[in-house]
């Protein structure tokens, strides 16, 4: 067995849950009406199956194409303790899912995001993560990243060394040739749930058109099926596992267990029949839904406001209270930013911080800032206890997230003038305070970043 990670390659997706309750219909149209909805998020696609194997205690690194949009920001975050992220570039915005629940039970999903790998993906950063692998999953959401050139070759080029478990999908290319374990479900593989010895003969089938070790059908409650292309192979029912409200994931959790269990030196049988046991435990303990439950907490949305920002502000409001609201890019924390958001907290009952994104500084600072990354930033300013929450845009200007959360009072330090600000109208449009306070004299975010550059710090 190597000592290396367990590398993750494919398409990462943003997930996003809304449960809430319905208890009546529109009258236009007869459709529910979900209240008082819960956001969770998530990752999704390849960054799912890549969290999932770090959850088993495996060093995992995900290679994936993500935008340096919010969602793509929130979802290097989701990841940051667990799962070390090697970032493609992507061509439009980054994919993000979206379920509606009423209690338990799926209403819709709404698809949002174009984008896919850009072609010039960097070679170097694939070679560099493969060449310590113990094993690779391929996990393809038919967004592009398997069918990159550079991707397939370096996968091509290590097969006979290094275990590859592949997930396709039906917009995806066919896997590269020595790739031990192919992991399609029934649907994707041309075969009903129920029949385990046509399932059986179509792995076999697929193995030698692959030109795979083996090939694993899985077919939901019913197990999994594998064959190798010499037609050895077999039938591995799953454990009862009750009625299932959410079997999301349950795909994902069988191909990184699979790929963790060959980087460990198991043979395919036993490598399916783990799988199968752990995508059983999986949808028994309520699927992705319940596993990578994300709480409120600050983050980028895919609308471009905190988890919990719109929250805090519609509390304090029903309470009769002042909300206040504080902006900047707030790349290196320094003493005038704390003095700065104190003296914000104390002018209401709530302060809810709105920050430029990583791409949006870049826009404004430059390709070298900023020198601390969003979700680092985020962790920061909410440790603060005058800071109830954060919200984070990647516009220009934060004019349209001012009318989402539409704070009393807008803060900005004393080196603005109220006519310079472009959000100035949207506040006092919908009857809002503009607040310029002093800044502490000395600090400066520039000042900083130019004294430890010229120390070589």
């Amino acid at each position: 067995m190597s000592p290396g990670p367990l590398v993750v390659i494919g398409d990462a997706l943003l997930d996003v849950d809304l449960r809430g309750n319905s208890r009546r219909r529109t009258p236009d149209a007869a459709v529910p009406v979900v209240e008082d909805a819960d956001v969770r998020h998530r990752p999704g696609g390849a960054a799912l199956a890549a969290w999932l194997a770090a959850r088993q205690g495996v060093p995992v690194v995900l290679i994936a194409a993500v935008g340096e949009d919010a969602a793509g920001e929130r979802l290097a975050g989701l990841l940051h303790d667990t799962v070390a992220l090697t970032r493609l570039p992507l061509c439009g915005r980054t994919p993000v899912k979206t379920r509606v629940f009423d209690g338990e039970r799926p209403l819709l999903r709404v698809d949002d995001g174009d984008g896919r790998a850009a072609a010039d993906g960097p070679a170097d950063r694939v070679l560099a993560a493969l060449e310590e692998a113990r094993a690779v999953l391929v996990s393809d959401y038919g967004r592009g990243v398997a069918e990159l050139p550079a991707v397939r070759e370096r996968l091509a080029a290590c097969a006979a060394n290094i275990p590859i478990v592949w997930d396709p999908h039906p917009a995806g290319p066919p896997p590269v040739p020595g790739t031990r374990l192919v992991t399609p479900n029934a649907a994707e593989a041309g075969v009903t749930e129920g029949d385990s010895a046509a399932g059986l003969e179509r792995a076999a089938e697929l193995a030698r058109g692959w030109q795979a070790d083996a090939v694993a059908i899985t077919l939901g409650g019913d197990g999994a099926v594998w064959a190798g292309s010499g037609g050895k192979g077999g039938y591995l029912p799953a454990p009862p596992v009750g009625p299932a409200d959410d079997v999301c994931g349950a795909g994902d959790r069988f191909a990184s267990c699979a790929a963790a269990a060959l980087g460990d030196g198991a043979d395919t049988a036993a490598v399916v029949g783990e799988a199968v046991e752990a995508a059983s435990r999986f949808v028994a303990a309520g699927g992705a839904g319940a596993a990578t439950t994300v709480g409120p907490m600050t983050g980028a949305l895919p609308m471009g406001l905190s988890e919990g920002a719109v929250e805090v502000a519609e509390r304090i409001r029903r309470a009769g209270g002042r909300v206040i609201a504080a902006g900047g890019c707030f790349d290196v924390l320094h003493a005038g930013h704390v003095s700065l958001l104190r003296r914000a907290r104390a002018l209401g009952d709530c302060l809810i911080v709105c920050i430029n994104g990583d791409a949006a500084i870049r826009r404004l600072k430059g390709p070298d800032r900023p020198l601390t990354p969003l979700h680092d930033r985020i962790r920061v300013l909410t440790a603060l206890e005058c800071v109830d929450a954060v919200a984070v845009f990647d516009d220009p200007t934060p004019s349209a997230l001012l009318e989402r959360l539409r704070p009393d009072v807008w803060v900005k330090g004393g080196d603005y003038a109220i006519t310079s600000l472009p959000e100035a109208p949207v506040v006092s449009g919908y009857g809002g305070e503009v607040v310029l306070l002093p800044l502490l004299p000395g600090r400066s975010t520039t000042g900083l970043v130019t004294a430890m550059r010229a120390t070589g710090r």
